[in-house]
Formats: structure tokens, C-alpha cells, sequence
């Protein structure tokens, strides 16, 4: 085998980042096919749980927390706008404008529920218990804002 190929073969199979992309993208796809019928993307679930948790945050301090870059926080947060799920509350620099979840965001949270714990339970039978504790300690390991309850 050339050294190229075998370079790419070696990286294919054993880059933990490739390897936890191919994960991440296969249980995004479980989560999005519960949330379809809502309209509601993964990473706007995640956005809408991480502002209704913090009762209001800025743009800076969700993209922080999520590790999501500017324009992608930006363009969910304008559909999420949009559709009535979060709303600005206060200053008046947008960048630093923080946004609340609305009466129909958490609405909304209350609804996708029994979705999402369907998603949630069929991950975790994917995965198996040792997978979930894997995936909670990983979390840890990056940082706060990644952080589970042990």
C-alpha cells in the first residue's frame, strides 16, 4: 500500500475526532427524526433548553456554553425568533442583547418531551449503560459548560 493511503486508512480508523463526528452526526439524526414533527432541529432543542435553564442569556455567553460559532447561534437564534420561541429582552447592542425563552418556547419544551425521551431511550439501548456513563464523563472532561450530574 503507498504511504498516502495508508496514512488516510490509519487516520480513518483510529482520529477520535472523526470518530466521535460519525457518532455525533448518527444520534443527531435520531433526535432530529423525534423533533421532525415539531419542525425543530437539535441544536435548536439544545439552545431552547440552555436559555430556559438560564432564564435569559446573550448570544456570547450561548455560544460559550454550546461551543457554537457566530453565525450558526445567529441564524438559529433568528428562526427561533421567528417562530416565537425566544425573545429579546433588554440592552440594546444586539450582540449583546440577551434573549428569554418565550410562553411558546417552553410550550414548546413541554411538548417535544415524550419525543425527545423516546430519542433519549433509543440512544441509550444504541449505546448501552456504559456508553452513557462514557459519553456523561466525556462531558465532564471538556469543561463546565458540558458538565452532567454524576
Amino acid at each position: 500500500m503507498a504511504p498516502a493511503p495508508r496514512v488516510a486508512s490509519t487516520i480513518a480508523r483510529d482520529c477520535l475526532a472523526v470518530r466521535l463526528r460519525l457518532v455525533n452526526r448518527a444520534v443527531t439524526a435520531i433526535y432530529e427524526q423525534a423533533l421532525r414533527p415539531w419542525d425543530l432541529s437539535a441544536a435548536q432543542l439544545n439552545l431552547l433548553v440552555a436559555v430556559a435553564s438560564l432564564d435569559q442569556a446573550s448570544p456570547t455567553e450561548l455560544g460559550r456554553l454550546l461551543i457554537v460559532d457566530k453565525s450558526t447561534l445567529s441564524r438559529n437564534l433568528e428562526r427561533m425568533r421567528a417562530r416565537g420561541w425566544l425573545a429579546e429582552h433588554g440592552a440594546a447592542d444586539a450582540r449583546a442583547r440577551p434573549v428569554r425563552a418565550t410562553a411558546a418556547g417552553l410550550r414548546l419544551l413541554e411538548e417535544v418531551l415524550p419525543a425527545w425521551q423516546q430519542a433519549q431511550r433509543r440512544v441509550a439501548r444504541i449505546i448501552g449503560p456504559d456508553g452513557v456513563r462514557s459519553v456523561h464523563a466525556l462531558a465532564r472532561a471538556f469543561g463546565p459548560g458540558l458538565a452532567t450530574p454524576e
